[in-house]
């Protein structure tokens, strides 16, 4: 799972000046990219109208789509998911309700004889990114999370162990150290990982060589996790698209992102020795928050190369989002150990102390190219096809002063670039009627064995993470036209497979979790 640790390593040394730096590339990794969603007729055809354009949707994606139109549109989107997730056998599924659509353009002709023959413009607000989640999972391992709360105070930023003063763990401003972990101090104060002193010295101190987790070697550990997650990313998109010699389109979009996330999750060990005597165990309980904006600029074209053909092509290009986060969190432990064991008598029943913290950062995303064709055959049938390409290596994370954090480091080693397909079709069953098909790839964003690193002062507490593979939607949608109302349907499956792991441990086997989402969308508009 670690093959590169040794490089992780390395990291850590370039990050030891950024104390107390919270966030991880499974957070950054979190606010870029963006679901299949939109108007009913731009998830039905998979995404697929960069240069068939004429959908609100596509100021998102390539701007000039919106220079197609012409006449004003004003329309709004509302669907219904169900998310599950199957892991081990046990599957959860939750049913939701969303707003994820509204907009308008309006349309100006200047001429039918001039250069430029319409000027539009429009905005369009669309729920770019869900988080809604549910998780459960189980399963009995010979590892326990305790190593990686006795390594995090153990050991410092070069590998070695950290001399600590008899008390330091158990002050009562551990928690405003900024040397400690959090998660240490929390192990220790709950009893879940012991001292072991070393030798006195000249002062007759004697110093805490290292720890030991509480579990021995021999113990089965049975563990399990729930968590639940809620928010997403909102996209503003403000819209100026041109229309020339209705062969020459040219748009442009200022994005602008609000970022709510809110995560609860409680992570379970019982431990039982070989002989099958149980030694008690702890939960550790945590929340998660994070508000925050972001603003980005968008330039797309889309160009009619011979006058008597209806095929398109296009291009889009995305300026790097840049974000401003705080995250906030907060940590307890419920512990019951025996009294006995290894000789050291526990409170039953007891509570560890809670945590909060509080971390500002940035994150800029790295740029985004688009390329898209696009023909019409009459009247009755419409196709798209569209690649995307990002490369998430050239990420960024800045602190508040913008001085680049060794997580960018982390984004570089374990992240990959993602490429993004998307095709579509529309066939008209009528005049009025029309049925469409799409598909949607996005590749992993990450490397198989990367892993959540917490620095060793790290002020976060939630050591769980998920490597997910590549994304498939399946797309299907219905639509009617009258001769100023519309209204469109949309089905989408999105699936996608992932491995969980509850702590960073080479012992620790990977949960294999499939997602899927199903989800219908309604579009009711107004053209006119």
């Amino acid at each position: 799972m670690k093959s590169n640790r040794i490089l992780a390593i390395c990291i850590l040394l370039i990050s030891v000046g950024f104390l107390n730096a919270q966030t991880t590339i499974y957070d950054a990794n979190r606010w870029m990219g963006s679901d299949l969603n939109g108007t009913a007729r731009f998830v039905g055809m998979g995404g697929a109208m960069g240069s068939l354009g004429g959908d609100i949707t596509t100021m998102g994606t390539n701007p000039a789509g919106i220079g197609i139109y012409r006449s004003n549109d004003v329309m709004v989107s509302f669907g219904f998911d169900n998310t599950g997730a199957k892991a081990n056998g046990t599957s959860i599924d939750k049913f939701h309700g969303s707003f994820d659509n509204a907009g308008f353009v309006f349309s100006t002709k200047i001429g039918n004889s001039t250069a430029l023959r319409f000027a539009n413009f429009g905005f369009n607000y669309r729920r770019m990114k869900s988080f809604n989640k549910s998780m459960l999972m189980n399963g009995v391992f010979n590892t326990s999370q305790t190593v990686q709360m006795a390594d995090m105070v153990n050991l410092d930023e070069y590998g070695d162990f950290r001399p600590w003063e008899e008390g330091a763990l158990s002050s009562s401003d551990a928690f405003q150290n900024p040397d400690l972990p959090w998660l240490g101090i929390m192990g220790y104060n709950a009893s879940l990982i012991d001292p072991e002193y070393g030798e006195p010295g000249e002062d007759g101190k004697v110093p805490f060589k290292g720890y030991l987790p509480y579990f021995a070697s021999g113990d089965a550990v049975s563990q399990s996790y729930r968590s639940k997650e809620s928010g997403g990313i909102h996209s503003f998109d403000l819209n100026g698209a041109l229309n020339f010699y209705d062969r020459f389109y040219i748009g442009a979009t200022l994005g602008l992102y609000s970022v709510d996330y809110d995560r609860t999750s409680v992570y379970n060990e019982d431990f039982t020795d070989k002989d099958g005597n149980g030694h008690g165990g702890y939960t550790l309980g945590n929340d998660f928050w994070v508000n925050g904006s972001g603003v980005d600029f968008k330039l797309g074209f889309i160009l009619r190369p011979f006058e008597s053909s209806s095929f398109r092509i296009g291009a889009a290009i995305h300026t790097p989002t840049y974000f401003s986060l705080t995250e906030r969190n907060t940590a307890y432990i419920d512990y019951d150990l025996n009294e006995d064991t290894k000789g050291i008598t526990r409170p039953f029943d007891s509570r560890g102390r809670d945590t909060e913290g509080e971390y500002d950062y940035k994150l800029i995303t790295p740029w985004k190219f688009n390329v898209n064709m696009g023909y019409t055959i009459g009247s009755s049938v419409a196709l798209g096809v569209e690649y995307e390409y990002s490369d998430r290596t050239a990420a960024k994370m800045k602190d508040p002063d913008g001085y680049e954090l060794g997580q960018t480091e982390d984004i570089k080693a374990m992240m990959k670039a993602v490429h993004t397909l998307r095709a579509g079709a529309e066939f008209k069953l009528a005049p009025e009627f029309s049925f469409r098909l799409g598909y949607n790839y996005i590749s992993s964003p990450m490397k198989s064995d990367a892993f959540k690193f917490l620095p060793v002062n790290s002020m976060r507490t939630d050591t769980e993470f998920s490597n997910p593979g590549a994304t498939n939607n399946y797309t299907l949608g219905f639509g009617y036209r009258g001769s100023s109302f519309y209204v469109d349907m949309a089905y989408m499956l999105n699936t996608y497979k992932e491995t969980f792991y509850a702590f960073d441990s080479l012992d620790l086997p990977g949960t294999k979790v499939t997602n899927s989402n199903h989800k219908v969308l309604l579009t009711l508009g107004l053209r006119f």
